[in-house]
């Protein structure tokens, strides 16, 4: 894969390439790894260009075989610690939640972009948020601290208490309080 060559036709800052219609045969592995704060690195160092990562992050999507950067010629498989994308700012408007990811991508969070929980690679179930071609975001500690306090706690059946997010009508999962709280101070879940 020739960066600088890509470096050079790179579409404007807004536009995603249309790599999920690509479909070249994997080229093999390239020595890329994204760190779970969503930091890129080259056989082991920080990406000198910040240019790099945002183009390349354009370029990436999920199949079957893992995390690839996509060309309409070539497709290189990389290594993701946790997920690619983190989701670094989040407002309310038009009665949804929207997020920004690292690389300026904007998802409104609904049905097309749910918010689910999943695991971390140290074992903890927290938010993901679904943005593009098989791509998920992980919250920013500040996003996910705005988005508890705006959280609305909800007792389930067994007893314990889910924080829940409104967005677009619908209802998602931020997480379960681990300590007891008084049932008479929570809201019960709808029937």
């Amino acid at each position: 894969m020739n960066i600088d060559r890509l470096l050079q036709h790179q579409p404007g800052s807004a536009s995603i390439p249309p790599v999920d219609e690509w479909q070249p045969a994997l080229s093999g592995d390239i020595n890329i790894l994204i760190k779970a704060d969503g930091s890129w690195q080259h056989e082991g160092q920080p990406f000198a260009r910040t240019a790099i990562p945002r183009l390349l992050g354009s370029l990436l999507r999920r199949d079957n075989d893992g995390y690839c950067l996509v060309t309409p010629v070539e497709r290189w498989r990389l290594k993701v610690e946790d997920l690619p994308l983190v989701a670094v700012e989040a407002d309310f408007h038009d009665d949804a939640w929207w997020f920004t990811t690292q690389f300026d991508d904007v998802v409104r969070l609904d049905d097309q972009h749910p918010m689910t929980l999943s695991t971390t690679p140290e074992g903890e179930q927290v938010p993901e948020i679904a943005v593009r071609f098989g791509l998920g975001a992980r919250l920013h500690r500040n996003v996910y601290y705005r988005l508890v306090e705006q959280a609305t706690p909800c007792v389930v059946e067994n007893g314990g208490t889910q924080l829940r997010l409104y967005s677009a009508g619908n209802a998602y999962l931020l997480g379960e309080l681990a300590q007891e709280i008084d049932a008479d101070d929570v809201p019960s879940e709808a029937p």
